[in-house]
């Protein structure tokens, strides 16, 4: 791009993201007119208008758009390169992004960095609770960690989990008024509690397996959430069937708080994995983190 510096480039992706010039400004530390005019000389430079404003919102053209989809991820790995030269000294230092499920974070990845990060106080950790499925290049996380049969294919992946078997829930007291269903078909005669993917926009089909035998089900209820633990406290006030994770159901089910059913339907899915672009070098800090998470057992 003719003319256009490191800092121009950093100052148009801080606007686009914000979709503000005054939130970009404050994070960038720079006044709001002097963003506006950096902005503006960019577009001078380049001849194309890179971001629409309006009174209430900025947002990216489709040329503004471009220039994020393929300048943020050099971007990233200038910063990632930068970072690990700077941590070339004895003890590992730095600042690690990590997005992460809400279930994920708090079964596996926060037990762990309890344990770790005492020893490391120059390694800092963001973490990040989102239930999509975070672009980790596009939007400058170091790391994520989804099941492993979500991972896109240009990332490398380390297992930290074992495999996480699911569990079809109820109340007591909603299987008192409905007989529990004893195939895949009588989940049609339930109210089930059904979970949306932010990442694709549909309702989630229950996947179930019995031997060779695979059914996708298309269930029906009265309530749809994009987060599994309100799926489960759904269940536990006894608005139907909840398809969750059975780590998450566990202490409920031991409690008599809820009952599976289906169990010889239920599968298990690939265990939790750390995953980060294929291009990227890990940083210092980031391999701590790796190995401190890594699972024991076996790796995708």
């Amino acid at each position: 791009m003719p003319g256009a510096s490191y800092n121009d480039l950093l100052a148009f992706m801080a606007v686009a993201r914000e979709q503000s010039f005054t939130r970009a400004a404050a994070r960038l530390g720079v006044s709001q007119s002097a963003l506006s005019h950096t902005i503006r000389a960019l577009e001078s430079r380049v001849g194309v208008r890179l971001l629409t404003r309006t009174t209430r919102s900025v947002s990216p053209t489709a040329a503004g758009e471009r220039l994020m989809r393929n300048v943020a991820p050099r971007f990233q790995e200038i910063e990632a390169e930068l970072t690990a030269v700077g941590e070339l000294r004895d003890k590992p230092a730095g600042a690690v992004r990590i997005t992460a499920t809400e279930h994920a974070a708090r079964a596996v990845l926060w037990p762990r960095l309890a344990k770790l990060l005492p020893q490391y106080p120059d390694i800092h950790v963001e973490v990040i609770i989102e239930p999509r499925l975070a672009d980790i290049a596009a939007e400058r996380y170091d790391m994520g960690v989804r099941l492993g049969d979500t991972l896109a294919g240009d990332t490398t992946s380390v297992r930290i989990s074992a495999d996480m078997p699911v569990a079809i829930v109820a109340s007591p007291a909603y299987l008192a008024r409905h007989p529990p269903p004893a195939t895949p078909q009588d989940l049609l005669r339930h109210a089930c509690i059904n979970q949306r993917l932010m990442s694709q926009g549909g309702l989630y089909a229950w996947e179930l397996k019995k031997g060779r035998q695979r059914v996708n089900a298309r269930v029906e209820g009265q309530l749809v959430f994009n987060e599994p633990h309100q799926i489960l406290d759904a269940a536990l006030d006894g608005f139907g069937l909840g398809y969750v994770l059975a780590d998450m159901a566990r202490p409920h089910l031991d409690q008599g708080q809820l009952q599976q059913v289906l169990a010889d339907w239920s599968p298990a899915f690939p265990g939790y994995h750390l995953y980060y672009p294929n291009r990227s070098l890990p940083t210092r800090a980031m391999s701590v983190l790796i190995e401190a998470l890594r699972h024991p057992a076996r790796e995708k």
